[in-house]
């Protein structure tokens, strides 16, 4: 994956005759930053993340990453390229009531083809990491919101993704927790050289990022 993620001369609309947003959008994503997406709600902060993420395809214009258009792959290809460069986080932790919290965490790993013993290091390492590993065999009911948060993030991280893409992580936590998953999301962007977009009204997040886009 090349190094820089970015939307050129990007418009969006739902409905044919719909509003349209974003106004031929330009803006480059660099590695090594965090970036929180802001505005007034219906500005598009959400819809934004999934045409990053290749979940949204735009009207006109195009998502690119170092400099080759990703948003007009075929789908197939979309979703493998989903699956190896991108993790994703969103208000609702979204773990499987069913499985422990481990078998949440591994899933992309699985996906994308990982042995499940290799998985399963790889997911107790990140969750030694963020302070849940003792809760790997809980399930979802059984561990806290801030807890089931992390492990969220631990899910998104598991295929080292060069891209994470969050929309309003912070939403349900209160200040402690939110701490935690920012400083987490905060180091891998600065250590690791990943692009962290958040999608948020928190102004916490926005003074804990390191470039604001107001949408």
């Amino acid at each position: 994956m090349g190094s820089v993620l970015s939307v050129d001369d990007l418009v969006f609309r739902y409905r044919k005759n719909g509003d349209e947003l974003f106004d031929g959008l330009s803006h480059d994503f660099s590695p090594g930053r965090m970036t929180a997406l802001t505005g007034p709600s219906g500005r598009g902060k959400s819809t934004l993340l999934y045409i990053l993420g290749l979940m949204l395809t735009p009207l006109s214009g195009a998502v690119t990453v170092g400099g080759k258009v990703v948003s007009t792959l075929p789908d197939r290809r979309r979703s493998r390229f989903r699956a190896e460069h991108m993790g994703f986080v969103f208000q609702d932790a979204a773990l499987d009531p069913r499985r422990q919290v481990i078998d949440s965490v591994i899933e992309p790993a699985l996906y994308a083809g990982w042995d499940r013993n290799s998985a399963v290091l790889r997911a107790m390492e990140l969750m030694d990491m963020m302070g849940v590993s003792i809760r790997a065999d809980h399930r979802p009911g059984e561990i806290s919101g801030g807890q089931a948060q992390r492990v969220a993030v631990c899910r998104a991280l598991m295929n080292n993704p060069k891209v994470i893409l969050a929309d309003e992580p912070t939403g349900n936590l209160d200040h402690e927790n939110a701490e935690i998953v920012l400083s987490a999301l905060a180091t891998i962007a600065e250590d690791e050289e990943r692009t962290v977009i958040i999608a948020t009204h928190d102004s916490f997040v926005i003074e804990s990022s390191h470039e604001v886009l107001e949408l």
